[in-house]
C-alpha cells in the first residue's frame, strides 16, 4: 500500500495560501498594466515562459525519476498540461486566436483545478509546488496578455472557445480509448473531491460539463462586457 508522507488536504493553510499567492500575482499585474516599460514586460513574460516550462518539465521528470512514467498519465492531454503549451506560444507569438482559447478554457480549468485540486501530495512535496506554479502561470499569461498587451475578448470568442474546447476533446476521447487513459476526464470522474462529483453519473457529467463549461466562459466574459457596455 502507497503511503504518502506529504497528503494534501483541500482548503489547507498550504492550498489557500496558493490561492491567495496566485491572487497577489494577479493584483500586482492589474496595478502595474499601466506603469511597466518594454524591458520589464519583457522579463515578466520570460519569467511566465519559464515558470510553465520548467514545472511541466519537472513533472515529467518526477515521474521518470520514480520510474512510474506512462502513457496513461503523463501524455499532455490533460486540460491544464495542453494550456501550459498554449500558454507558451501565446506569449510567444502574441496570437490574438491562441489568447481566446486560453482565456476561456485554459483559465477556467486552472481555476477550478487551483481551488478543487487533483492532486495527493502537499506540502512541502515537489508535485505541490509543481501542481500550483503550473496552474498560477496559466492564470497569469491570460491576465498578462489583458493588461500587458491590451488584449480584450468578444462573445464570438466565446463561442470559438467553447467549440475549440470541444474539439479538442473529441480527440483527446479517443487517445483515451486507445491508451486506457483518462485525460480531460473524459473515461471517468476524479478520484479527488471536485465538482463534477456533483454532475451525475457518467456518461451524464460529461453533458452537464457543457452546461458548466458554456455558464464558467460567460461568467469570464462578463467584465468584458460591462466594459465594453461603459
Amino acid at each position: 500500500m502507497l503511503v504518502i508522507i506529504y497528503p494534501f488536504k483541500l482548503f489547507s493553510v498550504s492550498h489557500i495560501t496558493a490561492i491567495l499567492l496566485t491572487l497577489v500575482g494577479i493584483l500586482f499585474l492589474f496595478l502595474f498594466r499601466n506603469k511597466m516599460g518594454h524591458k520589464g514586460k519583457r522579463v515578466l513574460k520570460i519569467c511566465l515562459i519559464a515558470s510553465l516550462f520548467l514545472s511541466e518539465l519537472t513533472f515529467h521528470l518526477w515521474y521518470l525519476i520514480k520510474g512510474e512514467w506512462t502513457i496513461e498519465t503523463n501524455l499532455p492531454f490533460q486540460l491544464c498540461s495542453l494550456s501550459i503549451y498554449l500558454c507558451v506560444i501565446m506569449l510567444l507569438t502574441k496570437s490574438y486566436r491562441l489568447f481566446e482559447v486560453t482565456y476561456f478554457a485554459s483559465m477556467a480549468g486552472a481555476l477550478i483545478a487551483m481551488i478543487t485540486p487533483e492532486l495527493f501530495y502537499g506540502f512541502p512535496h515537489l508535485r505541490y509546488f509543481q501542481f500550483f506554479v503550473a496552474h498560477a502561470a496559466i492564470i497569469l499569461s491570460a491576465f498578462y496578455m489583458i493588461w500587458m498587451e491590451g488584449f480584450h475578448v468578444r462573445f464570438t470568442s466565446v463561442l470559438r472557445a467553447f467549440f475549440s474546447l470541444n474539439a479538442i476533446a473529441v480527440v483527446v476521447y479517443f487517445i483515451d480509448r486507445v491508451t486506457g487513459a483518462n485525460y480531460m476526464f473524459l473515461a471517468h470522474k476524479p478520484y479527488n473531491l471536485s465538482p463534477i462529483d456533483y454532475l451525475g453519473p457518467y456518461p451524464w457529467y460529461l453533458l452537464s460539463l457543457e452546461f458548466v463549461a458554456f455558464f464558467v466562459f460567460m461568467l469570464l466574459y462578463l467584465p468584458f462586457f460591462l466594459y465594453n457596455k461603459r
